[in-house]
């Protein structure tokens, strides 16, 4: 009972203190928000797009604090071919040679520390990025305004795919793959539109 008492106690400490500082959590708007991919090979690049299935921001006072996302990995798409070279790509992409969305259907981002660049609404961002059950810490800028009663986070954000356990096609790890060498790095534009 009396240990009950004090997580009770306890809890109700925790409530107040949050209300005292203001955290909010919000979710993000799924429809306005957008995250754009592009890729680099020897001979060209392909862009897309891939969806957000659920995110969230913690503000406080009106400052970035934290946040946690889950990308649909089955909602990548290429946005610069048509047809079957698109959805070739897509279902390459989405096959055990990359991403193998059927053992690993989302990707999950936590933003582990936010502090400020010095501007209002300029952050330096860390977080845990999970892709394939592997998990790395990965840093990037972001802004944040408030625009028409919304409030906009932008970023732009470089993975290296390899740190993921995604090598197909790596100068790093196969030799000889010439004109056929996909870079490492890919690059994420990233929207988000909060509630």
């Amino acid at each position: 009972m009396k240990k009950m008492m004090l997580m009770s106690v306890g809890a109700l400490v925790l409530l107040i203190g949050l209300s005292f500082t203001g955290m909010e959590t919000s979710a993000i708007d799924l429809t306005k928000s957008s995250v754009e991919w592009s890729g680099k090979k020897v001979t060209g690049s392909h862009m897309g797009t891939i969806q957000l299935q659920s995110g969230e921001l913690e503000m406080s006072e009106g400052v970035l604090t934290g946040g946690k996302f889950v990308i649909d990995m089955n909602s990548i798409k290429c946005t610069d071919l048509q047809g079957g070279g698109a959805a070739k790509l897509e279902g390459h992409l989405k096959s055990e040679d990359f991403f193998g969305v059927k053992l690993y259907p989302t990707a999950t981002f936590q933003i582990t520390k936010v502090s400020s660049r010095g501007m209002e609404g300029d952050y330096k961002i860390v977080g845990d990025l999970t892709i394939k059950e592997t998990t790395k810490e990965i840093k990037f800028n972001a802004q944040v305004e408030n625009m028409k009663g919304d409030t906009k986070v932008r970023a732009d954000i470089t993975i290296d795919r390899t740190d993921f356990d995604v090598r197909y096609g790596s100068g790093s790890f196969f030799d000889n793959l010439g004109d056929k060498t996909i870079y490492d790095d890919f690059d994420l534009s990233v929207m988000l539109v909060v509630k």
